[in-house]
């Protein structure tokens, strides 16, 4: 059995505060617009049962117990403490959290309390411009206020992350816009935006990505199918090749999110490009018991120190089980069969596991030993 040291999340949201209904809970089981079909659940998918296979025993109860004795045992216990049980049963000993999503989530000091674990913030780039625009009442003052912003929030932050290359696809230049341009985009943005208007304008968002790359912190870029409105021919990482050359020997690593169901062009990337790595993630959670194949198709293209593990948790602190859990396991399972064929020896398959369990995210986020 090859084990695996306590975990750094390299990416994952905060839980909800209040206590969930079955729709709610089942809500966040799935990447779906809507509600599961007429008839049917979203505890009926890889990700359900996962669920049902790690969580439980965090609760007192039998694996794979049905859905409704599960939750009701949740609402027994309240969901602070059933929140704390399942985050401390979890591993993960660091979290990186993205604190840009909407809705009553935990912050990373209520996550570090509730797991007993070390947090971190992750800065969303699209919400920090949100906010600036809604206290700056020209161009000019949104502009300064912006670059101030964003270099402010790199002193405290471990990373930036974005979804600007998610749904522009060829679309997304990879240089940085001009001053011109820049000023321009801001003035028609700024001019038709409703108060708490999101920031969807490519030139902006190129702006956004080239200030933050400036600051020296790393760049979390999403890819692949996290989002069910975005066509996922889209999201595809290979779109942003001509940006990641252009990044290239300006200091500042490049992380790829998520890239399922296109984690191999995000395994590629990873191991074309020195400062480029590639998230394990939801591709690994999602999969549940196919993790084991997915995670050995990472481990065929990229480099062993460019993949990272995170949960990619968000809304139920089942999500972070699901996700530390499913990828325990895949490791076991894949880098075990190839110490087992002596393909691996038992020392080199421990070391890889560290360094993708904890050892690449503290050397990628300057977050030291463990």
């Amino acid at each position: 059995m090859i084990e695996t040291p306590s975990l750094v999340d390299q990416y994952c949201h905060g839980v909800l505060r209040t206590e969930l209904g079955l729709g709610t809970f089942e809500a966040y089981l799935a990447r779906a617009e809507g509600p599961p079909a007429a008839g049917t659940t979203f505890f009926d998918t890889q990700t359900g049962f996962a669920v049902r296979r790690w969580c439980p025993p965090l609760l007192g109860l039998e694996p794979h117990c049905s859905p409704a004795r599960y939750l009701a045992r949740r609402r027994e216990l309240g969901v602070l403490e059933s929140g704390r049980r399942l985050l401390r049963g979890s591993g993960i000993a660091t979290y990186l959290v993205d604190t840009g999503l909407p809705g009553d989530l935990t912050g990373p000091g209520e996550l570090a309390v509730a797991g007993a674990a070390e947090a971190h913030e992750i800065v969303r780039l699209e919400l920090l411009a949100e906010q600036v625009a809604d206290t700056s009442g020209t161009v000019e003052s949104f502009l300064a206020n912006l670059a101030e912003a964003v270099h402010g929030a790199a002193a405290s932050a471990v990373a930036f992350t974005s979804v600007a290359g998610i749904g522009y696809g060829p679309a997304f230049a990879p240089e940085p816009p001009g001053p011109g341009e820049v000023r321009g985009a801001s003035g028609r943005w700024l001019a038709r935006r409703p108060a708490g208007g999101q920031l969807t304008d490519p030139v902006l968002l190129r702006h956004l990505l080239w200030i933050a790359i400036a600051s020296g912190r790393p760049l979390q870029l999403h890819a692949g199918a996290a989002d069910p409105r975005t066509r996922i021919d889209r999201t595809d990482p290979m779109l942003l090749t001509d940006f990641v050359r252009a990044t290239g020997g300006l200091g500042t690593d490049l992380v790829l999110l998520h890239s399922y169901p296109y984690h191999r062009h995000a395994a590629h990337l990873a191991g074309a490009f020195p400062h480029v790595y590639a998230d394990l993630g939801p591709a690994l959670a999602y999969t549940g018991a196919r993790a084991d194949a997915v995670l050995a198709e990472f481990l065929e293209l990229a480099p062993f120190g460019k993949l990272l593990f995170s949960s990619g948790g968000r809304g139920l602190p089942e999500l972070h089980v699901v996700g530390a859990r499913v990828f325990r396991e895949a490791m076991a399972r894949v880098l075990g069969g190839w110490v087992g064929d002596g393909a691996w020896s038992r020392r080199d398959a421990e070391r890889v596991a560290a360094m993708i369990a904890a050892g690449n995210a503290r050397r990628v986020y300057g977050l030291g030993s463990c």
